[in-house]
Order: structure tokens, then C-alpha cells, then sequence
């Protein structure tokens, strides 16, 4: 008899169909009156013939024929969802699918451990096997946890003692994370566990590593680390969905109970053995999924940040002279070498011609602001901030970070702090404020492209002005996301609050360190899109005349997107498509060949290169090709 998984208004229901020739509509029909007969007030209605609904499968949410039978238009266990007409859900409601689904259920690998991690796993577990077989008192092994940890616990509720553990940490709130990020975060797990110092069992880690290529994937709310004794609410979130309790998502089912979502998948919940509920959920895997992701978005920012500047330097007429291979050659950091390098690739007038460039060469000007100038400073010392980050987080996600830690080699287990989130967490503050500063400088370069005084363009890029405000708020918009950054860039690693009956009494709060790094990030691509859409406006009035190769490539794939504003329209959706090119990385896509090629054809020039310099491996940043704009400047 098929079964299948209808969700209602955030409930799942499993309905047995009897016979082949039942209609969707009447397998909707029976979710609502299953649906009713749950509530008290029967869900508001007074029957089910008064609801008007209509139906759709989870995966893809694809409408389905009220009329068609469930035996052809439904796969036996599919998930399917009832949505019932008029209805006003609340703001927090979690629908079956998140936006972009489709991102999720493309085809990957199944990913398995090696033989070498299945020895070192297995010889683990026979650690934890021995100290229960002997009874020995070991932390969260035969004794309860943080304040109870001089609680024994007999052998016979060692198993309890971890379900227990699971549920009671299962203490988070706020928004799920999205399935990507859940996946990373289960993909650290995996890693972490696999590394054979965290006493689980080969059998369990198997059951682990068979949800993930199934990307059978809990519900992680994501606030409720304070990121000491590891992420603990999240990960406790992460094994309650592997035991087959709460919520878990896949492409086939969405979000729904992770019991069915499990059997979907032809799985097993996990039972846990002794110590496993604690190898699930003690480390800093909350954090680096997310540090992660802020690390690989803040480099791919950073990058077209120096792209969408070049741009604005060429709109309002700037000089090259500043980015000189000398000048940074005397001050050899290597983000400042290569900030400038980017630059020179990008507007030096003898490799690619610049009328724009050309038209003003003889001009008057001595130097630019600073917001031109000292882009290889400011964009520099964010790159290497983001260096640094980059490897604290890489040595952070391939370590071990379980408490107690089991040596087989040495067959015992030791408590320690490998589960204290300050690392990451401090990184990750820095890294928000490195970041934070791309937006700072950009929006003062959005100021001098809207100021008529500082740009000689029409106010605020726009012809018939007054009639038309052109970007007179999208600036405004960029000031407000910088003053939000400046807020959010408070690092959350200076505060600790002592939890867990004054056991736990120092903790990183890199959780929040995380998010709002991510935070930052997504505000410094928004600022940055603004200064793209408003560079990409100035030229407009400098045409007939065009700027360098690589720059009209860029302004050719924001004109893919973004028509030029002749007069006022909805602003907005040009931000976000904007947006989109930063976060996909189709500007540093079109804009990297030059760059590279660049870098082939031009070596350093002849002259004394400093131990400093050599050291730091500066030739490889270092190019010539000097621009002869303002050829008056000092």
C-alpha cells in the first residue's frame, strides 16, 4: 500500500493510500481532514469540503492535477505539500523548500573514508569499547556532563545518557540554516570524526557519511552557540536529526520530520553506543562552516574590488602614477604589491588604450583623493587580512576539536580545550573589520561619482536633474549599510559569559562571530554593487570615448544585466542583479584573463630589490607598465 508524506500548514502527515485509483485531490482532501481532526478547532474550518487547496511535490514544487491519480503522478513515500488557499502564514514559517532549491539536488559524489581513517576510527572505539567493559571513569564516557561530571553513570543507561545528551543540547532558536550551509557543516563533522580521535564507531561514522551523500540534512537553528564547550545547540541539532528526531531537509523531501525524510532515503536512524552523542556534537564545526564561506566570499569581493575602483578611477579621470612598481617596491607588503599590480593590469594606457585616459593627459590635476590613491594601502592590507584568516580557518577545519580526545596509540583519553572556539572566532572578528573597510572606501568613491563639485558629471548621474534623482539614494543606501558595518563590526570575542554552572567559564561567542562576519560581507558586496551600477553610469557621459579593454568588458556584462538610467525607474532590482555579478564572480571572471596575461608579459623591472622584499616573494607581484596620465604630477 503506498504511503505517502503530505505537508500542511508546517505539519507532516503520513498518508496511506488504499487504492491505486485515489485522485491528488483526494489525497490532499485526506491530509486536511487529518490535518483538522489534530487541532482543537479543527484548524478554523467547519469541514473539509469548505477548504479550497491546491497540491504540489516538495521537490521542485511542481503543481500536481487535482484530478490525476496518485498512482500516476506520484512515486511511492513521495513528499508532497497541500497548500490551502488565502492563507497568512506567520514570518517565521519554514516552507517545504527553501529559494533555489534546485542549487541543492544536483549530483555529487558519494564521498567514503579512506581505508587508512577506517582503522584509526576502529582503533578509537576500541578505547571507549575497553574503559566501558572495565567501568572506568572517564568524562561523557561513564559520567555526566560540564557541572555533572562527577556523576557516575551506570552502564546500563550509558546509551540513555547520550540521547539524553542530544535532546537537552537541542536548545537552539532563530532561522534554520540553509541546507548548503547545513552541508558544510555535516561535511566538517564527517572530517573531524574521521580523523579517528573522537571514539565513535566505524558503523555510526558510516551512517553519518550515508546521510550526506544522500544530503539528507538536519534543521540547525542558528543561534544558541556561545562557541565553548565547542558549537553545541547546533551540533546537538545537527545528531537529533540523525537519530531521527526533529526536522531534516533533502531535495526529495524538504523540510520535513527527519524520521520520514530518513526512510525517504532508505535510512536508518543512528543509535547512539557510549560516548558517540558527544563525538556528534562537541567542536567548532558551527563556526568554520560559516567562517568558511565568509573567508571564500570576502576573497572574491575583495578581488573585484579593486576592478570596480579601476573603473571609477577611469570615470573620474584618475591617475595611474600612484600604483608605481617603486613605490610599493619601498613598502613591500605583499596585498599592497598586488593591489597595485591589479590596478596597472587594468588601466596601464600603452598595453590597453584608453581614450578616456588620453583625453586628459595633459590636464592639470597633480594627485587624487585618497579613496583613488591609496586603493593599494586599503585594499591591500584587506587582503592580506583575509590571508591570515584563510589559514587559521584551513588549520582549524582539519583538526580535532572533541573533548575527551582518545589516543589509541597511547589507549587513553584526555580532557583538554581543543573544543574553544577563540581562534576561529577572533579570526573571524578581524576579518569582518578587514572587510568592513572595502565598503568605507567605496562608498566615499560613490560620494565623488554622484558629486557634480568632485566628478564633473551631472549631479547625482543623471540628466534632467531635479525631475530625475538618478542615484541620490542608492548612495544613501551605501552610506546605511556602512554605518551598519561599523555597528557590527564590534568584535563578539572580547565578551565571555561563564555557562554551565561556572565549568564553562570562558567562551569565544564565535558563533556570532560568524554570522555577522557574513553580515559584513554581504553589505560590502551591496556598497560595492552601488559603486559598480555608478561607474558604470559615468561612463555613459564620457561616450563617445571608451576606457581600456578589460574595463569595457566589465561594463559590457553590467549592460547584460543593468540598462543605462536615462530617468528615473525601480532602482532596486538593478542593485540586486549587480549584486548577483559580485556573488558569482562573473566581474573578476571577465576581468581575470587580462590581469593574468598581463602578469606573463611583463617581468620586474632592473633594480636593488631589498632581503625584505626578496623574502616575501614580491617578484611574483611585481610588473611594470607606467601610465603617462597627469605626466605633470609630482
Amino acid at each position: 500500500m503506498p504511503r505517502y508524506t503530505v505537508h500542511v500548514r508546517g505539519e507532516w502527515l503520513a498518508v496511506p493510500c488504499q487504492s491505486s485509483t485515489s485522485t491528488v485531490g483526494w489525497l490532499g482532501k485526506e491530509a486536511v481532514r487529518r490535518y483538522m481532526k489534530n487541532k482543537p478547532d479543527n484548524g478554523g474550518f467547519s469541514s473539509v469540503e469548505e477548504v479550497k487547496f491546491y497540491v504540489r511535490r516538495c521537490k521542485g514544487l511542481g503543481l500536481l492535477d487535482l484530478e490525476d491519480t496518485v498512482e500516476d503522478a506520484l512515486e511511492d513515500n513521495e513528499f508532497v505539500e497541500v497548500v490551502i488557499e488565502g492563507d497568512i502564514m506567520s514570518p517565521n514559517f519554514i516552507p517545504s523548500q527553501p529559494e533555489g532549491v534546485h542549487l541543492y539536488s544536483k549530483y555529487r559524489e558519494p564521498e567514503q573514508l579512506t581505508p587508512e581513517a577506517e582503522a584509526k576510527v576502529n582503533e578509537s572505539r576500541e578505547v571507549i569499547e575497553r574503559i566501558v567493559k572495565e567501568q572506568t571513569v572517564v568524562y561523557g564516557i561513564t559520567t555526566g556532563f560540564g557541572k555533572f561530571a562527577r556523576t557516575v553513570i551506570p552502564n546500563s543507561k550509558l546509551r540513555e545518557l547520550q540521547v539524553n545528551l542530544v535532546r537537552s543540547h537541542s536548545a537552539g532558536v532563530g532561522k534554520p540554516l540553509s541546507p548548503e550551509r547545513s552541508r558544510m557543516l555535516l561535511a566538517l563533522r564527517i572530517n573531524v570524526l574521521a580523523k579517528g580521535y573522537s571514539g565513535i564507531s566505524l558503523e555510526t561514522l558510516q551512517q553519518v557519511i550515508e546521510a550526506f551523500n544522500a544530503s539528507c540534512l538536519p534543521y540547525i537553528p542558528e543561534k544558541g552557540t556561545v562557541g565553548a564547550s565547542g558549537d553545541l545547540a547546533p551540533l546537538s541539532h545537527l545528531a537529533l536529526g540523525l537519530i531521527g528526531e526533529g526536522k531534516m531537509w533533502s531535495p526529495k523531501s524538504g523540510w520535513a520530520d527527519a524520521k520520514y525524510v530518513l526512510e525517504a532515503h532508505g535510512l536508518r536512524p543512528i543509535t547512539l553506543k557510549p560516548k558517540e552523542g558527544l563525538a556528534l556534537i562537541n567542536g567548532t564545526q558551527m563556526i568554520t562552516s560559516l567562517g568558511c564561506e565568509a573567508v571564500e566570499r570576502a576573497g572574491a569581493i575583495a578581488r573585484q574590488a579593486d576592478i570596480i575602483a579601476a573603473l571609477t578611477l577611469e570615470v573620474l579621470k584618475g591617475t595611474t602614477r600612484a600604483f608605481d612598481t617603486d613605490i610599493h617596491a619601498v613598502r613591500p607588503h605583499r596585498g599592497q604589491a598586488e593591489v597595485a599590480f591589479r590596478f596597472r593590469s587594468l588601466l596601464d594606457s600603452d598595453h590597453h588604450p584608453s581614450e578616456i585616459a588620453e583625453s586628459h593627459r595633459f590636464c592639470d590635476r597633480v594627485q587624487d583623493a585618497y579613496t583613488m590613491r591609496c586603493c593599494p594601502q586599503v585594499h591591500g592590507v584587506v587582503n592580506d587580512t583575509i590571508a591570515f584568516v584563510k589559514d587559521i580557518m584551513m588549520t582549524e577545519i582539519n583538526s580535532a576539536t572533541d573533548n575527551p580526545m582518545v589516543f589509541a596509540e597511547r589507549a587513553e583519553t584526555i580532557s583538554g580545550g581543543n573544543f574553544h572556539g577563540e581562534y576561529p572566532a577572533k579570526a573571524l572578528d578581524y576579518l569582518a573589520i578587514g572587510v568592513h573597510e572595502l565598503a568605507a572606501i567605496s562608498e566615499r568613491r560613490i560620494e565623488r561619482l554622484c558629486n557634480p563639485s568632485l566628478s564633473e558629471l551631472p549631479a547625482f548621474l543623471v540628466t534632467e536633474g531635479g525631475l530625475n534623482s538618478g542615484f541620490m539614494i542608492a548612495h544613501c543606501t551605501a552610506a546605511a549599510l556602512v554605518s551598519e558595518n561599523k555597528a557590527l563590526c564590534h568584535p563578539s570575542s572580547v565578551d565571555s559569559l561563564s555557562t554551565s554552572a561556572a565549568t564553562e567559564d570562558h567562551v569565544s561567542m564565535g558563533g556570532w562571530a560568524a554570522r555577522k562576519a557574513l553580515r559584513v560581507i554581504e553589505h560590502v558586496e551591496q556598497v560595492l554593487a552601488i559603486e559598480l551600477l555608478a561607474a558604470c553610469q559615468g561612463i555613459e557621459f564620457l561616450r563617445p570615448l571608451r576606457t581600456t579593454t578589460p574595463l569595457e568588458k566589465v561594463y559590457d556584462l553590467v549592460r547584460s544585466v543593468v540598462r543605462p538610467w536615462i530617468k528615473d525607474r525601480f532602482m532596486a532590482p538593478d542593485i540586486e542583479a549587480a549584486h548577483r555579478l559580485l556573488v558569482e564572480q562573473q566581474v573578476w571572471e571577465v576581468a581575470e584573463p587580462y590581469i593574468e596575461k598581463y602578469r606573463r608579459e611583463h617581468i620586474p623591472e632592473s633594480r636593488p630589490i631589498s632581503p625584505t622584499a626578496f623574502s616575501l616573494g614580491l617578484l611574483d607581484h611585481i610588473g611594470v607598465g607606467h601610465d603617462h596620465r597627469h605626466q605633470n604630477e609630482l
